[in-house]
């Protein structure tokens, strides 16, 4: 138990970072309502126009995080009960699984495993790391410090051969989507799991045909060339639970509502304000 409540807290740490990279993404189409008062805090709003008050900083994120926030229990990754998560259900990705059932129940019948492996199962963790993609690590040396952890979480293409003195050579986890994905199947780590974070539709159908192994099409609405194949066996591919990133959205980064839906302007259920 001890583990799995880690392993879930390090998920919501994780999906800050998948959130911020998808952000990054879509900023040209983001628009933040706030304003600054004369001791120039800022003050942020939600969807309803409503003042989120001064917790936040001036790019809209919580100043501190309070830890009860995510102390609700949820499986890490998506298994055979995902339709009666009602809080996963009412949105579209990268929030929830609207209108993705039968794509998730396709992949799901083949890949038969929802959970860490026996042997991280049996690990007491307490040392677990995610190591991003940026170029800070260049010549530090960290890669036996890194390798020390029980958990090494990687994030996209980032590389691992070539550069183990710095990176180290471990890879438990390999979360991505399709444009994120490694492209050459060469460069993948044996003994980890690929974990996808679906951000949009598209996501979930590269990822069945990933999986059954069929020929991935181009002209899916991807806006970059993605991996046609993942040299994994099907046990071995999971689906990052979205409830860890709508959670870190709204509630941990502090995003506004915005009807559940990232990167798109519409109306408030509860006033005419305009995203």
């Amino acid at each position: 138990m001890g583990l799995l409540v880690f392993v879930r807290n390090l998920l919501l740490a994780l999906c800050l970072f998948l959130v911020l990279g998808f952000l990054y993404y879509s900023a040209w189409k983001l628009h933040f309502f706030q304003w600054e008062d004369s001791n120039s805090v800022v003050l942020s709003f939600d969807s309803a126009g409503q003042t989120l008050g001064s917790e936040y900083d001036r790019l809209g994120f919580l100043l501190k995080l309070d830890s009860k926030l995510f102390s609700k229990p949820a499986p890490m990754f998506l298994d055979d009960s995902f339709r009666k998560w009602a809080r996963i259900r009412e949105f579209v990705p990268p929030f929830g699984i609207k209108g993705q059932d039968n794509l998730i129940k396709a992949i799901l019948s083949v890949t038969k495993q929802y959970r860490l492996t026996p042997a991280l199962d049996s690990l007491s963790c307490r040392r677990c790391i995610i190591v991003g993609n940026g170029g800070v690590l260049a010549n530090k040396s960290l890669g036996s410090r890194i390798d020390d952890y029980d958990i090494v979480v990687r994030l996209n293409s980032a590389p691992v051969k070539g550069f183990e003195k710095d990176v180290g050579s471990k890879t438990t986890l390999r979360i991505t989507y399709p444009e994120g994905a490694m492209q050459r199947p060469e460069q993948y780590e044996r003994d980890s799991l690929f974990v996808l974070a679906g951000f949009k539709w598209q996501d979930f159908k590269w990822l069945k045909y990933i999986v059954y192994k069929e020929r991935v099409s181009a002209s899916d609405g991807f806006w970059k060339s993605v991996a046609t194949r993942v040299p994994k066996e099907p046990p071995e591919i999971r689906i990052l639970n979205p409830y860890f990133i709508q959670e870190a959205a709204f509630t941990l980064i502090g995003l506004p509502f915005n009807n559940g839906l990232m990167g798109r302007g519409c109306g408030s259920d509860h006033g005419t304000t305009r995203l």
